[in-house]
């Protein structure tokens, strides 16, 4: 019989991970629900994490949009009255995306097998554990179309706070392709082409003339090689950030960027207490909410963290002191999370933290993004000048050489 690697939550909430031998992942799925637990994932022992967590990111990675415009027709379909299965029948061949097609027909398939909706989702590999967590707390409760509409409702506030950062970095990040595009332009066509004029007039040289010339020259002569060296150099380190040493480490590096990284840490916080103030509302108990929630960030030193906070918040402590301790969130964030616990209203204070640290996220980003235009031309305008006064000096040394 082969081993598995096995994580699945109690009752209670408490995630479990323990390796165990089974005939197939399947019937090792069956004789864990029949026990009443909540599978996560089962793998094969000597699977590769590495390779598993690219293969989840790269080639079975969800369109979000088209994921959120299922999500709304099946509410859609539930509400008027029809059946699970019947309106997976229908989302399912008429589906515009191939690939969540095929996945929405996996899940069909398995629900008329006789298997649970969280679980069919859960099967599949690729749907995110906010969403099959709520498709189980949905289940519980007799109340799918309504917690559905909350992870509908979480997830266009979270595509409306990507969009919004992407547009504002959009600009800037084409004025500096476009100065880069320009220097390399001045360096390696235009400064070498002087060179070539001042070689022949024989001229003596002021010294900011020769240094530029003497990076032109050499900037011409490796610029292909400069070029090829910065993609694989690129296509490395992006290789090496998907490792889980390599991403950790560009995790730690990016927090102690002064500005970035705070606002960095904000984003991440605002998604982390989103996905938590969701969860707890559907009525899913704070343990397996928590881990769910350190599941859906995208940084492995916050899931390390917060994994740190799980374990203390098992052993008996409150979740604000927990995360306190970690010394990593922010201290307005524990601070109100510690006023939601001590009155009983732990979710509704977690969204309010979420839209606290979107605006502020929003803010210091806009804030950001206005100084970097200024400073951008500040600096394309004092490179074009000394340029210009570099390749001109000896021109004005003729002239006056010819006055004489």
């Amino acid at each position: 019989m082969a081993e598995w690697t096995l994580k699945y939550a109690d009752a209670r909430g408490e995630m479990h991970q323990q390796v165990a031998e089974g005939e197939s992942e399947r019937e090792l799925r069956d004789r864990l629900t029949q026990q009443g637990f909540l599978v996560y994932s089962i793998k094969p022992r000597s699977e590769s994490p590495g390779l598993v967590g690219s293969l989840k990111s790269g080639g079975r990675k969800l369109n979000v949009e088209k994921f959120l415009i299922f999500n709304q027709q099946f509410v859609t379909l539930i509400r008027a009255g029809l059946p699970i299965l019947k309106s997976l029948d229908l989302l399912a061949e008429r589906l515009t995306d191939p690939k969540l097609s095929r996945y929405i027909k996996g899940v069909r398939e398995e629900v008329k097998g006789g298997a649970l909706l969280s679980d069919a989702f859960a099967r599949q590999g690729v749907f995110p554990p906010i969403y099959v967590t709520s498709v189980l707390a949905g289940e519980r409760s007799g109340s799918l179309s309504e917690v559905l509409e909350r992870y509908i409702t979480y997830q266009k506030l979270s595509l409306s706070v990507r969009k919004k950062l992407l547009v504002s970095l959009l600009y800037p990040a084409v004025l500096i392709c476009l100065v880069i595009c320009l220097i390399v332009f001045l360096v390696t066509f235009v400064v070498p082409n002087f060179a070539e004029l001042y070689r022949s007039m024989q001229a003596q040289l002021p010294a900011p003339t020769r240094i530029l010339i003497a990076i032109g020259t050499t900037a011409r002569n490796y610029v292909l090689a400069g070029f090829a060296g910065l993609v694989l150099a690129v296509i490395g380190l992006r290789y090496w950030a998907r490792t889980p040493s390599g991403s950790e480490a560009v995790d730690r590096a990016l927090l102690r960027v002064p500005i970035a990284g705070e606002v960095w840490l904000k984003y991440q916080v605002a998604q982390f207490s989103r996905v938590l103030g969701t969860l707890l509302v559907g009525g899913i108990p704070l343990m397996q909410a928590l881990d769910t929630a350190a599941d859906s960030l995208g940084t492995r030193v916050l899931k390390k963290v917060l994994g740190q906070a799980a374990k203390l918040v098992r052993e008996g402590q409150a979740l604000s002191q927990s995360l306190r301790m970690t010394k990593v969130f922010p201290g307005l964030s524990l601070d109100m999370i510690e006023v939601g616990e001590s009155t009983g209203a732990l979710p509704a204070m977690l969204t309010s933290v979420a839209e606290f640290y979107e605006d502020d996220v929003s803010n210091s980003v806009t804030a950001a993004l206005s100084l970097i235009e200024p400073v951008i031309m500040i600096i394309m305008g004092i490179f074009v000048a000394f340029v210009l006064i570099s390749l001109y000096l000896p021109i004005f040394s003729l002239a006056d050489s010819i006055h004489s």
